[in-house]
């Protein structure tokens, strides 16, 4: 669904539409920014430590398919930032059995070089 793109946003390169192109994080110097943001920053926290709380943990039967990539791919991007707030790794171990999306890594390191 399109509210993912801006909900939970993941790094350019991992979709090829225009709203994935459109909402997409550039670098982790975006991410860092997007997460210093007063408003973004606390809304993708928020929403974050929501997911915490559910008694679900199958994040397919959440969000369905490939919504539940699109997380993966937003929590594992989040995390890497060194200020970040614990609870993306929290529903990375929580939603995906503590496994980063290996995509979203290789992005990161090809694009800090």
């Amino acid at each position: 669904s399109h509210w993912m793109w801006y909900v939970f946003p993941q790094l350019i390169g991992l979709g090829h539409s225009e709203t994935a192109k459109f909402y997409g994080i550039c670098d982790l110097a975006e991410a860092t920014e997007y997460l210093e943001h007063p408003v973004l920053g606390a809304r993708l926290i928020g929403i974050s430590k929501v997911l915490i709380t559910l008694d679900q943990n199958d994040p397919l039967a959440i969000f369905g398919h490939p919504d539940h990539l699109k997380l993966q791919s937003s929590m594992t991007l989040f995390s890497q930032v060194p200020s970040a707030d614990p609870v993306f790794k929290e529903v990375i171990d929580q939603y995906f059995n503590g496994e980063w999306d290996q995509q979203t890594l290789k992005l990161l390191n090809t694009s800090e070089i």
